[in-house]
């Protein structure tokens, strides 16, 4: 079948994701063919019960989903695609044939269903499938179209109404008891669980301290070279046939751990003693123990070591990276980017093995092909690895990518290449070296060398490591030649301590890799999971460490105590278990669906073990749990101990700590906590002092002329300065009356600020006299500093102090001056900290409108308060431009344009609407959380409530 036999076929229309995949493709296929998009899924679960239809009433409008006839899904067109689906529509009246060509996985086969579904097309349909996008693989799919898969379908829908049913259910359960517009989700739930638990680990961790001896060692010969070094470094490994404690030997409480009766425990006087008694000591080699060394490859990439890889060695978030690859594939560079699969077809390999020929030689290249067996449970098979694409990889300097399109695809590209090449061989070694004490104790050290002879794949591909300190597998230790029995001179024996370290937070990639270990989830859904939890600020990133925020904190403990099973591990593995039985025809989806709702009582059905459920057992009854909401004590939830006297509570405007009043009946002292603090960092210290900070509101006395009290308050923008308006006092209407506000100087804080200091502020802004013209010229201070003003003329006052003491001549002569126009020349940084390892570029401190800053020239982050441009290390300027990449671009509310101009810029805006929609593809396939954001216009139809339950009811994984 020809893809361009136009005369033989009429017109067919191909139908895919998003423009930019349309764009490419329709290059491909000839003018015979239409290529059009259809952004996304055309059709949902309702978001609102607003959009329900009219005919549905009860449970059916709230959830979207008929509980009590089979959960059958009440579907309806999204409100912002209803004009592509007219569109479709038309260009299918026009055409002969329909190609659904989404991606080959469950949801594309379900975005492919519903398109089928909605157009009812009267043409004959055929399902297009590929995993590269190239002119071969395009015209092959064509040439060889499928049926679609109701199988896929089914699975797919199956997930959608569970999440629904999870989301839509438990959410407004967190808006009773914790906080409005929360969200809960089957994985997201689970996965933020996880962060918690590590935070728990590290607030539950004792430290201890440990030492032992590093020596250096000599052999005396000479000259020596890097081959055969003269000096090699050792520590200690036993005393008297007891094993030196590390720090695997110590428990989280701090002490040695049960069954480490042969360990030997130092502390820094025994270690000093002991390096001491060695000064004299004679060393010899005691053994030498040498075994082959060997590395295989690393297979080829699925999605999430994409995912992890991208994470350590480019500083990606999993989100950017799935958004990069689908850019890459989308334009034809790689191969479909979700799949659980290390697999490579023929070609595939034929291509890399070809290119390892071409760059390193036939030296590199194994007699075989190398191939690869996933460790994935329930993989996609069919699907291959992330790999360019084609029968010929290019290089990535053949690509003409650029930034991080570059980066991405060279990592591909490696990894893809290294797969197909030889092992890594060398030789490991461990040296002991022996010797007695002067107080007659017999000590050993011993040293571990690594020697690589033929460096295989690591000449192309070195993988990361989620701990810094790890060391890679490229790294060669080169110890001496020497033989048991070989005398020693000890150079150096020095005692050194070391503290053990609470378990690390996970950051995006061993978050990823966790909740792949545990068959939580589907790997496919991680990126967009990470994203919720960040998103619905349960979780914050520091660094590229992912820190709970107090508020997940509540959320967890309230889904543990009460819906336990929901957030358990185990479980949620089963479900993902048995989902992926009913995708394969093991199992019934509406049995199952019962037993997870009802369970055993009223409409469980009694067939969810026979339908292939495993035991049959662990799916309970979620419509009753949150059904009864009387045990759970929203306070109770909400709060943690810090010391006997004081509390943590997670209240509905953010956290704070307090400390119980002496009088009963008396509320306590608060005080509100930082939005970021980790909370591993609350100790009994911190929370003392935050309660002895000023906070609250400070009377400093009434206004003289008015007679209201003036207080001092800290606010969300920082402290300030307001006067209390007597009761009664109009607040809304014509008649309303304002409260008038200042905010402190900065050389002004709560503690010291006066009655004297208000009323100055509050005289602003002051009149400082007329010009010759008349016009009158005040003194203000704005969001950007203090400025006098002169009818629309605005000029900048270099000090605060200036508001009240410039006088008019002072003024006259600051406006004889030329306005400067545009930006001033830039001035020279006040710190250079080096060069930034994600952007490569160098990083220097800056002083700007807000403070310093730290910049690498394309990324801007503030100092914070505890941060001094003096002191401030390279290190920190790094982590705090991570942490800004991390949290994205500020989002920007545009601005209604007015409704006279609606006519003229209706093309315009259609455009716009467009390539935002576009863009929003490229990122990720339409999960429920953007589905949610999609449909943002639809919702401000609703009521206020049905827009906060919209927000609020995420019911993705």
């Amino acid at each position: 079948m020809s893809p361009s036999s136009e005369t033989a076929h009429g017109q067919r229309l191909v139908i895919v994701e998003s423009p930019a995949k349309a764009k490419t493709i329709k290059g491909y296929l000839g003018p015979g063919y239409i290529v059009e998009a259809s952004v996304g899924h055309i059709r949902d679960l309702p978001s609102t019960a607003a959009e329900v239809p009219d005919k549905y009433t009860g449970e059916v409008r709230r959830l979207g989903v008929d509980v009590d006839h089979d959960f059958a899904p009440i579907y309806v067109v999204n409100a912002d695609k209803k004009s592509q689906v007219s569109k479709l529509k038309s260009l299918l009246a026009e055409s002969d044939e329909l190609f659904l060509a989404t991606d080959e996985d469950r949801e594309g086969e379900a975005i492919a269903w519903h398109l089928q579904q909605v157009l009812k097309p009267k043409v004959p349909v055929h399902r297009m499938v590929f995993h590269e996008i190239t002119k071969t693989a395009i015209q092959e799919a064509v040439a060889n179209p499928r049926e679609l898969n109701q199988r896929l379908v089914d699975a797919q829908e199956t997930r959608r109404i569970l999440d629904r049913l999870y989301g839509f259910e438990v959410s407004p359960v967190l808006w009773k008891k914790v906080m409005p517009k929360l969200s809960a989700g089957r994985v997201q739930s689970v996965a933020t669980r996880l962060v918690v638990e590590r935070e728990r680990e590290r607030i539950a961790f004792r430290t201890a301290s440990y030492w032992d001896l590093v020596g250096t060692f000599g052999t005396g010969r000479t000259p020596a070279d890097s081959a055969d070094p003269e000096t090699f470094g050792a520590r200690l490994a036993s005393v008297d046939g007891k094993r030196i404690a590390t720090g695997r030997d110590f428990g989280s409480d701090g002490r040695l751990k049960a069954g480490s009766t042969n360990t030997l425990h130092l502390d820094e006087q025994a270690a000093r003693q002991l390096a001491a008694a060695l000064a004299q000591t004679a060393f010899g080699v005691r053994s030498v123990e040498s075994k082959p060394y060997r590395r295989s490859p690393y297979a080829p990439f699925r999605t999430t070591t994409l995912q992890q890889e991208a994470s350590r060695k480019l500083g990606f978030g999993a989100k950017r990276t799935m958004q990069v690859a689908q850019k890459l594939y989308e334009n034809g560079f790689i191969t479909y980017m979700r799949t659980d699969s290390t697999t490579l077809s023929d070609t595939a390999i034929s291509a890399a093995r070809a290119q390892v020929t071409q760059l390193y030689g036939a030296d590199y290249l194994p007699d075989a092909p190398r191939t690869y067996a996933s460790k994935v449970k329930n993989a996609q098979e069919a699907h291959e690895a992330v790999r360019p694409s084609g029968d010929r990889f290019r290089t990535p300097a053949e690509t003409g990518l650029t930034g991080d399109d570059f980066k991405l695809y060279e990592l591909i590209w490696m990894r893809t290449v290294a797969s197909q090449m030889k092992d890594a061989v060398g030789q490991s070694v461990t040296v002991r070296v022996g010797g007695a004490a002067a107080d007659g104790r017999d000590v050993e050290f011993s040293a571990s060398g690594k020697i690589i002879t033929f460096h295989g794949f690591l000449k192309a591909y070195v993988e990361g490591a989620d701990d810094p300190n790890a060391e890679l597998d490229d790294r060669e230790r080169r110890l001496p030649q020497v033989a048991q029995g070989d005398p020693l001179a000890a150079e150096r024996i020095s005692p050194e301590g070391h503290a053990t370290k609470p378990p690390a937070r996970y950051t995006e990639a061993s978050l990823v890799k966790e909740l792949e270990d545990r068959e939580i989830g589907r790997p496919s859904t991680y990126a967009s999971i990470i994203d919720t939890i960040i998103q619905r600020r349960y979780v914050f990133k520091k660094g590229t460490a992912l820190v709970p925020s107090f508020l997940s904190f509540a959320v967890v403990n309230l889904l543990e105590k009460h819906f336990g099973r929901l957030v358990d591990y185990d479980f949620t593995a089963k479900m993902e278990d048995d989902l992926d039985r009913i995708a394969a025809g093991e199992a019934q989806s509406v049995p199952w669906l019962k037993r997870f709702y009802f369970g055993e009582g009223e409409g469980a059905g009694g067939g969810a073990a026979e339908a292939g459920n495993g035991d049959g057992d662990h799916l309970g009854g979620l419509k009753e749990l949150v059904t009864d909401l009387g045990a759970i004590d929203a306070r109770e939830i909400s709060s943690f101990k810090v010391s006997d006297a004081i509390t943590l509570r997670v209240g509905r405007y953010g956290p704070y700590v307090e400390r119980a009043s002496e009088v009963e009946g008396e509320p306590g002292q608060r005080a509100d906590i930082p939005d970021e603090l980790p909370p591993d960092e609350l100790t009994v210290e911190l929370a003392e002092e935050l309660l002895a900070k000023p906070s609250g509101d400070f009377e400093l006395g009434p206004d003289p002329v008015s007679g209201n009290m003036l207080v001092a308050k800290d606010g969300r923008y920082g402290p300030y300065v307001t006067e209390i308006l007597p009761e009664g006092t109009p607040k809304t209407g014509k008649n309303a009356v304002k409260a008038r506000t200042a905010s402190l100087f900065k050389t002004m804080s709560l503690d010291t600020v006066t009655l004297e200091d208000a009323l100055r502020l509050l005289s602003l802004p002051r009149v400082v006299g007329t010009d010759a013209e008349g016009v009158e010229i005040t003194a203000q201070n704005g969001r950007y500093g203090p400025y006098l003003k002169r009818g629309t003329d605005s000029r900048s006052l270099t000090s605060e102090d200036q508001l009240f003491t410039v006088t008019l001549e002072e003024a006259l002569a600051i406006y004889a001056q030329p306005k400067q126009r545009g930006r001033a020349a830039a001035a020279p940084p006040l710190k250079e900290l080096g060069t930034d390892p994600v952007s490569e570029r160098p990083v220097v401190v800056k002083d700007g409108r807000f403070g310093p800053y730290v910049t690498d020239g394309e990324t801007n982050a503030t100092l914070r308060k505890d941060d001094d441009v003096e002191t401030i290390t390279p290190e920190r300027g790094y982590e705090l431009l991570a942490e800004k990449r991390a949290r994205g671009p500020v989002k920007k509310t545009a601005k209604k344009a007015p409704a006279k101009k609606a006519t003229a810029t209706k093309a315009a805006a259609k455009k716009t609407t467009a390539k935002k929609t576009a863009a929003k593809k490229t990122a990720a396939k339409t999960t429920t959380a953007k589905t949610t954001t999609a449909k943002k216009t639809a919702a401000k139809k609703t009521t206020a409530t049905a827009a906060a339950k919209k927000t609020a009811a995420t019911e993705e994984d």
